[in-house]
């Protein structure tokens, strides 16, 4: 089959300069790096690598120092005493925003 179509994209030149010197050493031209991404997306019907969101751990506890925790327990303490809440149903909107839970 021949190649006649043609891909154009906007990348940092940074990037671009680095893939290049990399797939220069591998004796690789882009153009057929980017025809192998093409096949393996078709292959895996889909990305060949996972691209998803990553949510920030929670806090775990059984990681912390005892005065870490103290800390923690002191200022959420405060914070409820101080009227800093919410309600359940924003906390929990809040909790899957943020850690996807």
């Amino acid at each position: 089959m021949a190649k006649t179509a043609t891909v154009s994209a906007r990348i940092d030149p940074t990037i671009k300069r680095q893939a290049e010197f990399i797939l220069s050493q591998l004796g690789m031209p882009s153009a057929t790096a980017i025809d192998m991404f093409y096949r393996q997306i078709i292959a895996q019907r889909g990305l060949p690598f996972d691209a998803k969101l990553t949510f920030p751990a929670p806090n775990d506890i059984s990681q912390m120092t005892k005065e870490e925790l103290d800390r923690e327990l002191e200022h959420s303490w405060a914070q409820m005493l101080g009227g800093e809440t919410v309600p359940f149903e924003e906390a929990s909107e809040m909790l899957r925003k943020e850690f996807g839970l």
